[in-house]
């Protein structure tokens, strides 16, 4: 792999009025999950080499009303200890609106679904009856206005849930390491911090897998989806650890593990999925820069990703022009457990910031990735 061309790359906080009201489209410019991506809409220039098929909505009025959170994003998928499903939210709202209501972040629901064509249906939720926020916190306090999760993961008996602290979207504070020892139930701050200039700032959103080395591979950008991505590897009883954090980089003319991280990957990347499948390793990403959700299939974490198998699996559209492969301002495209590279089953947020709402979860089938 050519080392990618090194470039100052600052933390830059999007400048917005307010973390949850608003929108920042103009003219020529579409507004993506509240950030822009400087495109109106994008269409495919080349034939689709994927089959796309909207399954279902997962969140909304009437699918997820008895939860008391009727508006919400992400649902970031792991299986538990215990062999369900959990499904992690960002920010979450009583009413089918932003700022409708109750609001808490993170929160979570279980699901017990095998038959993913189907579709996805939920069980319960992390609080009891009603979704409550995974650990205490007030909104909008002095230092931060919201935590979102980044990714979740599953080692043993315990789960893992990076979480970004944030003061308005896309202004990372820090970010921090959760567990949870009874299959998502309650949650325990691991002690783990990472200030937001961490990895030169490329260490804010992120995504994380095991090997079967022993070690969880980390890809990870800012929060500001302008920015590339960079690998670290840590072993997996250490995941709690900053200090045990090994960057991936490019030095002497060689990659290797411990150089100083070197973006692997250049673009504009918003929310990451990394997943070991079939034998591969796949990547699934909000592409911010051509207003999409890719997906590449690599051999190892390390695969040279400009040469590896890559596919637009969901392409951007525009309000009131959408069908099954086109979602108009989409983000999020996260790996539900149980899919596999022929049959890739992805949550999708969708967000009109204009409006409000929709501001949901969906289901999105992928068939035909691997051609």
């Amino acid at each position: 792999m050519r080392p990618s061309q090194h470039r100052n790359i600052l933390n830059r906080p999007v400048r917005r009025s307010t973390l949850l009201r608003g929108a920042l489209g103009i003219a020529g410019t579409a507004v993506v999950g509240g950030l822009s991506t400087g495109i109106a809409t994008a269409s495919p220039t080349t034939p689709q080499a994927v089959h796309v098929t909207k399954i279902a909505d997962l969140t909304g009025p009437g699918l997820t009303t008895r939860f008391r959170m009727e508006a919400t994003d992400l649902g970031v998928p792991a299986t538990t200890p215990d062999g369900r499903t959990l499904y992690i939210f960002g920010d979450s709202f009583e009413n089918a609106h932003v700022g409708g209501g109750w609001w808490r972040s993170p929160t979570a629901l279980y699901s017990t679904t095998t038959d993913l064509p189907a579709g996805v249906t939920w069980d319960g939720a992390v609080g009891g009856e009603h979704a409550q926020q995974l650990w205490h916190y007030d909104h909008d306090n002095p230092v931060f206005s919201t935590v979102l999760p980044s990714d979740v993961i599953t080692i043993g008996d315990t789960m893992y849930l990076h979480a970004m602290v944030n003061k308005g979207l896309g202004n990372v504070v820090w970010t921090e390491i959760w567990r949870s020892e009874d299959s998502g139930a309650t949650w325990i701050h691991t002690g783990a911090k990472f200030p937001p200039d961490w990895a030169g700032g490329l260490f804010q959103l992120l995504t994380w897998a095991s090997g079967d080395d022993g070690y969880v591979y980390v890809y990870s950008t800012g929060f500001q989806r302008d920015k590339p991505i960079i690998m670290h590897r840590v072993p997996a009883d250490r995941i709690a650890q900053p200090d045990a954090y090994e960057p991936w980089g490019y030095r002497d003319d060689a990659w290797n593990w411990g150089n100083p991280a070197t973006p692997i990957l250049e673009g504009r990347f918003g929310e990451l999925c990394l997943r070991p499948m079939d034998g591969k390793w796949v990547l699934t990403w909000f592409n911010a820069g051509d207003y999409r959700i890719d997906g590449i299939i690599m051999d190892t974490p390390t695969s040279n990703l400009y040469t590896a198998h890559r596919r637009t699996l969901i392409w951007g559209g525009s309000w009131g022009n959408e069908d099954d492969s086109h979602v108009a301002q989409l983000y999020g495209g996260y790996i539900i457990p149980g899919s596999t590279l022929t049959d890739l089953h992805l949550t999708v947020s969708q967000w009109n910031t204009a409006a409000g709402w929709p501001y949901r979860v969906m289901q999105h089938r992928i068939q035909g990735f691997t051609t």
